[in-house]
């Protein structure tokens, strides 16, 4: 797997991106032992899953971030550094 960089971190759930990752644009949120792979377009989990609670908080992350993970995720194709993203208060 490429090397990848922490962006944000909330309530125990860490938040990655890796470099040259496949599409579709995603995110790895971990949670514990606990790992899912979420769509930036539209919160979908592609693989893997969170407890409940974890997911709904996640999901609010995401609304409020998704044009900073979109310009991640750009940056993450060339590759370049990406930008941490402020944690869910």
């Amino acid at each position: 797997m490429s090397p990848s960089t922490r962006l944000s971190s909330f309530y125990g759930i860490v938040i990655y991106m890796y470099f040259a990752d496949h599409n579709p644009p995603h995110f790895h949120a971990i949670y514990g032992e606990h790992e899912a792979l979420v769509a930036i377009a539209d919160g979908h989990v592609i693989r893997g899953q969170l407890p409940r609670t974890a997911d709904k908080l996640v999901q609010q992350w995401l609304e409020l971030h998704r044009r900073e993970l979109e310009a991640n995720w750009r940056r993450a194709q060339i590759p370049d550094s990406l930008e941490p993203i402020e944690p869910l208060e």
